[in-house]
């Protein structure tokens, strides 16, 4: 598995194993977690889910879909997945952590890593991430990261009940090549 683990400090992006399993469920089965993911994000987050989330990350060759290390726990875990058809080049990024690590900078440091690993690793000219537009923290996040917002889809999502807007935030490879 080259070019893991990365790290930077006491976080570390790595490949899911099944001893994370317990710790998975820990951190991804909070509500408020849940309320700024997607509708493939469970909640609540059970054994069963971790265990078939974890089976089908140890599947990828190479790892797309890493967890968040933070001095040596579960945090959380960070994602690409590759577009299809006339999308072939462009890379759908996530990511989230448990509660007990937000505002402490470490999805921006975690994102940081991924990204070196990202471009390292995949052959993608385009990077996007689409942020629920009650999570203005994700959104600085990305914005620290060098990704710049492309637009709003008003109303376009439909979550905990309610119609909000969905901010899609891009960054290419040309913009990294050239830093």
């Amino acid at each position: 598995m080259s070019g893991l683990p990365r790290a930077s400090g006491n976080i570390v992006l790595r490949a899911w194993r099944s001893t994370d399993e317990d710790d998975l469920v820990a951190e991804a089965n909070s509500r408020a977690v849940w309320r700024n993911l997607t509708h493939l994000f469970s909640h609540p987050y059970t054994a069963k889910d971790a265990k078939e989330w974890v089976a089908a990350c140890l599947e990828q060759d190479p790892p797309r879909d890493l967890v968040i290390e933070v001095a040596g726990e579960v945090a959380g875990g960070c994602g690409v997945q590759p577009g299809e058809g006339v999308g072939v080049y462009t890379g759908h990024v996530g990511y989230w952590l448990g509660e007990r690590f937000w505002n402490k900078g470490v999805a921006t440091s975690a994102l940081a890593v991924f990204l070196e690993y990202i471009w390292e690793t995949f052959d993608f000219e385009r990077l996007q991430a689409e942020v629920f537009s009650w999570n203005p923290a994700s959104a600085k996040v990305l914005e620290k990261n060098g990704f710049r917002r492309e637009g709003t889809r008003r109303r376009a999502i439909f979550k905990d009940g309610e119609l909000i807007d969905e901010w899609m935030y891009t960054r290419f490879r040309s913009e990294t090549m050239e830093q």
